[in-house]
């Protein structure tokens, strides 16, 4: 009788947490009986995986977040490590969360097979970080053909499985049940914000999107809005930026997907949201702001010319992005109205969202992805 297979799940955010459930479910009908623990979160949980680990306060934005939080990340190799020396796991899967889990395949030093899953984005910033993936990482399965091609430029093999979303990106209802249902009006323009799934980012970005929608409200009267809030994040965060920016905005917990599909615009915080909002094909404006020191910090190490995922899919502009020192309520209400008042402008984003869906491939890479593991830890 062969031996219970075992593997460890490492991840650090909500996104994460998502695509590794995923990723758990497709390990649990593919290798009857395995084991999997992991550090993680709600969607794990309700997988059926052992948390070691919640990931509740792990996620941090810039080099400052991250010094805050070093004895915790200390504290957390150092479970990890003493999990894999009592587990003896068949192999430990890494979720993004680069910062962390690169530093953690280093120091588990080949003592079991690492896997990675969810490439990090370092075909964006730190490119030098693929010698440390080629020498720590004994597989990667990633998302994005182009990540494929980026390793194999850089003389390592990485599988293609195509993006996990696919599968997962729909809403529950129709637009016009879930406005009704709501207490929005399906004949108005609905326009979803969608703010982030961190404290510092909404905190950031949430007061410029609501100035924007006060200008976009003066322009077309009949406008509406609805904030899809992060399941993660508390009520009161959101209501404090509500009540200092005298708005009585309608908010909808997680259900943002059906914000996205009764919206005809996202304003939406760069990250997998701006991935998501394009996989439901509805025009955008990414936007994106973080602290001026962090922001000064990490741009010069963007190699990328977008930070939308449907602009960097495409390889070329499809939504337009209002970053930094452009993420402001005018400015964005500008870009926004630009979409919402052209016909011709809205019809040409539709198409190319469209078209850059065709390039994640088919749903069902968690499936794809645990085949790929099972092979690989089942001689």
């Amino acid at each position: 009788m062969a031996a219970q297979k075992k593997v460890i799940i490492v991840c650090g955010e909500p996104s994460g947490d998502v695509n590794a459930a995923h990723l758990a479910n497709a390990l649990y009908a593919e290798i009857p009986g395995i084991s999997i623990m992991a550090v993680g979160g709600l969607h794990l949980r309700q997988a059926g995986v052992k948390i070691i680990r919640d990931i509740k306060d792990l996620s941090v934005i810039g080099l400052f977040d991250v010094f805050k939080k070093l004895p915790l990340f200390l504290s957390l190799k150092n479970l990890i490590l003493e999990t894999i020396a009592s587990e003896k796991p068949d192999a430990i899967i890494l979720v993004d969360f680069s910062g962390f889990n690169l530093r953690l395949a280093k120091a588990i030093n080949k003592k079991i097979p690492v896997i990675y899953y969810t490439s990090p984005q370092i075909w964006a910033s730190r490119t030098g970080r693929v010698q440390t993936i080629k020498r720590w990482v004994n597989m990667m399965l990633v998302f994005f053909p182009f990540e494929a091609d980026f390793y194999k430029k850089h003389g390592f093999e990485a599988n293609f499985v195509g993006h996990p979303l696919l599968a997962i990106v729909k809403p529950s209802l129709d637009k016009k049940t879930f406005l009704h249902n709501i207490g929005l009006d399906p004949q108005k323009t609905t326009i979803a914000l969608l703010p982030g799934s961190r404290k510092s980012e909404i905190t950031a970005i949430l007061p410029v999107m609501l100035d924007a929608a006060r200008l976009i409200q003066q322009r077309i009267p009949e406008t509406q809005f609805v904030i899809a809030q992060a399941t993660n994040i508390d009520e009161y965060v959101y209501e404090d930026i509500l009540k200092k920016k005298g708005m009585n905005t309608l908010m909808e917990k997680g259900r943002a997907y059906d914000c996205i599909n009764a919206s005809e615009l996202v304003l939406v915080a760069s990250g997998t949201a701006t991935l998501e909002t394009a996989i439901l094909e509805k025009p955008h404006v990414v936007i994106y702001k973080m602290n001026l020191l962090n922001y000064l910090l990490y741009r010069p190490q963007v190699k990328i010319p977008y930070i939308g995922m449907a602009n960097i899919v495409a390889g070329k502009r499809i939504v337009p992005e209002c970053i930094q020192f452009k993420a402001t309520g005018r400015n964005i209400a500008d870009t926004a109205l630009a979409i919402l008042q052209n016909n011709q402008t809205r019809e040409r984003i539709l198409q190319e969202l469209s078209a850059m869906k065709l390039k994640l491939g088919q749903p069902g890479a968690p499936l794809r992805a645990a085949k790929i593991i099972a092979k690989f830890i089942t001689p």
